[in-house]
C-alpha cells in the first residue's frame, strides 16, 4: 500500500540505492511512476506493506516500509532487489554495488568507486569536511539526520 513518504514515522525501514550516472528528468518521471505501481501491489506473506518512496538528486532511490504495520521479510526484500535489478536492466545503470561512494564537490553531486575515493582523499582532494551520503542508514529518522554529512561523520572517515 503506496502512503506519503513524509506520513511514514521516523523506524520506518529505508534501502538506498544509488545510480552510477544522474538520471534524466524524464527518466525519473518514469522511474518514480514504475515506484508507485511495485509499492502500491508490494506485499509479504499476502499482507500489503505500508510503504513509499522518494528520489533525490536525480541519482538516489529511497524505498521506505513501515514495520509497525507489516514488516517486510525475505520474500518482499527480494522483490524489492528484483524491481531494482530490472531497473538497472532498463536504464544501464548500476543501482546495487555498496563498492561506490556518492559525495558533493560544493552544489554538485558526484560518484566514483571506493578506490578512486580513497585516491581522492589521499590526494586531498576531498576532505573530512567533503558532504558525502551515508547509504548505510537504515530508518527514516536516521536518513534525515545522517545521509548526508562531513565524511568525518560518517564511515568514509576512515579515509583521512
Amino acid at each position: 500500500m503506496y502512503v506519503p513518504f513524509d506520513t511514514l514515522p521516523e523506524e520506518a525501514k529505508v534501502w538506498i540505492y544509488q545510480s552510477n550516472r544522474k538520471f534524466s528528468d524524464e527518466e525519473i518521471t518514469a522511474i518514480e511512476e514504475n515506484l508507485k505501481l511495485f509499492i502500491e501491489n508490494w506485499a509479504a506473506h499476502g499482507h500489503q506493506l505500508e510503504a513509499s518512496f522518494v528520489t533525490r538528486y536525480n541519482r538516489f532511490i529511497i524505498i521506505a516500509v513501515n514495520q509497525e504495520v507489516q514488516a517486510a521479510t525475505g520474500c518482499s526484500i527480494d522483490a524489492s532487489v528484483q524491481f531494482i535489478q530490472n531497473l538497472e536492466q532498463q536504464y544501464g545503470v548500476d543501482l546495487l554495488d555498496k563498492m561506490n561512494v556518492t559525495f558533493k564537490m560544493g552544489e554538485h553531486v558526484t560518484f566514483k568507486t571506493l578506490l578512486d575515493f580513497k585516491k581522492l582523499a589521499k590526494e586531498k582532494a576531498v576532505s573530512s569536511n567533503t558532504i558525502v551520503f551515508n547509504n548505510l542508514v537504515n530508518t527514516i529518522g536516521e536518513w534525515e539526520q545522517f545521509w548526508e554529512v562531513p565524511a568525518s561523520e560518517s564511515w568514509h572517515n576512515r579515509f583521512f
